[in-house]
């Protein structure tokens, strides 16, 4: 890992919680792996640039992104920070009495707890554009928040935060399944690929990865369609199931949920009705945000799959909000308890309390976040937005045809007035090149890795 990329990972972190407040350079430790003598390195560096702030003297010694001269930064209004079971500061929404309520209840005892089954009506009786899970205010103040300003191809904004979102999205959807690498494990676990040494929690982050790569390149050609969907789960579990066969496939085998009086539905037929359905209706939805969060709640209660459900429908989350140019949601800095019990409000309660203010926080974060990265990016270059398809083209010649680089150039159909500047553009891109960044011009990690080892020809 260079001193570049731990930099890096500390700045994301410290980004990440921009709604938060500083952290310790213990939390940063613990958010990002490494060792504690490094990581107070870095800091230090960082701070010297004034990319971050420091705070306070001694053991109150803490840090946040931002300038110098700005406002500390203070726990936002709906946010509550409290210490973990580790030690460790977490944060999560501010619940309200509503929530707190059906928290209580959900957490009584299972042997108090009533069973429930499947209920239909939960989809029969939602109407696009007429019912809404979500508060129709908060929708909208969302979308308005989260939408990319002007008009873009669909997937336009996932793909500007391609990098970051693959590494963001991969580990806390992992995390959640209790994933044990640290966001700097990720980092470099991406960067090297995948290997025959891997283990199951290197797998499912590198399928997690997979899966947010087709998603970026399939959904604005397909859309939300349920062998999108399909196949996210069967890139999700790869490796991971003991039968493939049941890979992208309608469950026939009986799924028991742990911790919950919630039986799903056994009936093969019915699960491909109903997510069908699902996916019937989420297209109807105009407001994406409303559409996402109707695709998570839906597909993680249905529980269509064999396993790999949850995350199956955290990452489906995401297909209304690239196809409408939104922020993506990444559910960055989710606890899993809070996760747990918004799950189990609709599962065992058909309520959406939970969910609902949990999402809300979260995708606010997300929105905060991308917003950051975003900026950071500067304006579109005009160069490579005019010939964004003659780019993609030509690299693909020179790393899966084996061009050369003014081979390709010249094929490339640019005309004769912008061709030293393309040229340019594209062998910097090629320099660049990475088997992490490579989905955006649809190229396979192998492929990448291949052309990287041939020493980069061009």
């Amino acid at each position: 890992m260079t001193d570049k990329h731990l930099s890096k990972v500390i700045l994301d972190f410290l980004i990440s919680r921009t709604n938060v407040g500083p952290a310790s350079p213990a939390e940063i430790t613990a958010g990002v792996g490494g060792s504690r003598p490094t990581v107070n390195r870095y800091l230090r560096e960082l701070v010297a640039t004034g990319q971050i702030v420091r705070e306070g003297n001694g053991p109150a010694t803490a840090y946040r992104y931002g300038q110098p001269d700005s406002a500390a930064v203070q726990l936002s209004g709906n946010a509550a920070a409290k210490v973990s079971a580790t030690g460790n500061l977490s944060v999560s929404p501010g619940w309200s009495s509503d929530a707190q309520k059906l928290r209580a209840l959900l957490s009584e005892p299972l042997a108090s707890r009533k069973p429930v089954s499947y209920h239909r009506r939960f989809i029969d009786d939602y109407q696009p554009n007429q019912s809404s899970l979500l508060p129709a205010n908060l929708a909208d103040t969302l979308l308005a928040a989260g939408r990319m300003q002007g008009q873009q191809p669909a997937g336009t904004y996932a793909r500007k935060v391609l990098e970051q979102l693959l590494i963001d999205l991969s580990w806390y959807s992992s995390r959640l399944e209790g994933n044990r690498k640290t966001l700097l494990d990720t980092r470099a676990l991406f960067e090297k690929g995948r290997s025959a040494a891997n283990d199951t929690d290197a797998t499912m982050l590198l399928n997690h990865k997979d899966a947010i790569e087709f998603m970026v390149e399939a959904v604005p050609t397909y859309g939300i369609t349920t062998p999108v969907i399909r196949n996210i789960q069967s890139l999700l579990m790869h490796g991971l199931l003991a039968n493939s066969d049941s890979l992208g496939r309608i469950r026939t085998y009986v799924v028991n949920i742990t911790d919950t009086v919630y039986v799903p539905t056994q009936v093969p037929g019915l699960l491909e009705e109903m997510l069908g359905l699902i996916v019937e209706k989420t297209q109807q939805i105009k407001n994406s945000v409303e559409a996402a969060f109707f695709l998570w709640v839906n597909i993680a209660y249905l529980q269509p799959f064999e396993d790999g459900n949850k995350r199956t429908s955290r990452l489906s989350a995401n297909l209304p909000l690239m196809l409408s140019n939104c922020a993506p949601l990444s559910f960055a800095d989710v606890e899993l308890a809070d996760y747990t019990l918004a799950m189990l409000g609709v599962y065992e309660r058909l309520d959406t309390t939970i969910a609902v203010e949990l999402f809300a926080w979260s995708y606010r974060r997300s929105i905060d976040k991308y917003r950051v990265i975003l900026e950071s990016l500067g304006a579109p270059d005009p160069l490579r937005s005019r010939y964004r398809e003659h780019l993609g083209a030509a690299i693909r010649d020179v790393v899966s045809m084996g061009r050369a680089l003014d081979e390709a150039v010249a094929a490339s159909g640019v005309p004769d007035a912008d061709l030293q500047a393309f040229r340019n553009l594209m062998s910097h891109e090629l320099q660049h090149l990475e088997p992490y960044n490579c989905a955006r011009y649809r190229l396979s990690i192998g492929k990448t890795e291949e052309w990287i080892a041939r020493g980069r020809s061009m």
